[in-house]
């Protein structure tokens, strides 16, 4: 029998695994939401109504066939009315959004940092899909990501309960300032290479890089380049596009600033005891 002594202990260990489950789940929620705003977004339609409908036959999805991943995998990945085929691409956004969600609870613990590191998932998650499908990084999602970040990295910066760390936030402010700034020479200099909307995402990516530290904007910002370019060599490579084809550059930056977020202090600390 346990005793009570150990019960703390049990408990903790419980909630360690419990709570990034817990928002995995969440996350597949979330993922779902992303599939219709991926699809409806670049499309200028609202993601409220109407209700999700399947587009061959017309008729409202059911709530029990709306169950992320599983209702997909009861359904053999067909349309319960008509047959028609539902791509697999919704289980796996719906799955890689639950993941990504784990990993983020599981990295943070029950943090003020979370919430923001959650939505910049979310967002991240969309808008690369959207910049792949239509090579377009709307402003209805762009935009508004300015002042959820600064909203949610101030509080992480309050930290209440615990020590604050305003000056995390003046950083956040100077790395995005940085990268928009860097971004918007390049847009300048050589157009043909990006679009304007990925000097707007530079911005938002810069505020969460910052806040993260200087060594997570400076990976953060080199991956970009280095994904991006190991992309495009690979579709010359392999005869998918030629020299005049255009790449999108979003989810590179995106990536790039995930990389940054996960190891842009100890791979910048190494670097630094080389020279």
């Amino acid at each position: 029998m346990t005793s009570l002594n150990s019960s703390p202990a049990v408990l903790g260990s419980f909630f360690t695994v419990f709570f990034p489950v817990a928002t995995g789940v969440l996350g597949l929620l979330i993922g779902s939401f992303l599939n219709v705003v991926v699809w409806r977004v670049p499309r200028g339609e609202s993601v409220v109504r109407p209700p999700s409908a399947c587009p061959r036959c017309g008729r409202a999805i059911r709530a029990r066939d709306n169950i992320p991943v599983l209702s997909w995998l009861m359904l053999r990945g067909r349309c319960r009315d008509c047959g028609a085929p539902i791509a697999r691409r919704y289980p796996l956004v719906e799955a890689g959004t639950g993941i990504a969600f784990a990993v983020a609870a599981w990295a943070t613990g029950p943090s003020w940092r979370l919430p923001a590191l959650l939505y910049l998932v979310g967002a991240g998650i969309a808008l690369a899909l959207i910049d792949l499908d239509v090579h377009r990084l709307p402003d209805p999602i762009v935009l508004p990501s300015y002042g959820a970040a600064l909203a949610l990295l101030a509080l992480a910066s309050w930290n209440p309960g615990s020590a604050s760390d305003w000056g995390a936030l003046l950083r956040a402010a100077i790395g995005g300032v940085v990268l928009f700034a860097v971004y918007f020479v390049i847009v300048m200099v050589y157009p043909a290479g990006m679009g304007f909307g990925d000097v707007k995402l530079a911005g938002v990516l810069g505020l969460y890089l910052g806040w993260f530290g200087w060594g997570a904007l400076a990976l953060g910002w080199f991956a970009a380049f280095l994904l991006g370019g190991v992309f495009a060599i690979g579709l010359l490579v392999t005869g998918r596009a030629g020299r005049k084809s255009g790449v999108p550059f979003g989810p590179w930056m995106i990536g790039g600033a995930f990389l940054g977020l996960l190891a842009g202090g100890p791979v910048v600390g190494w670097y630094l005891t080389l020279l």
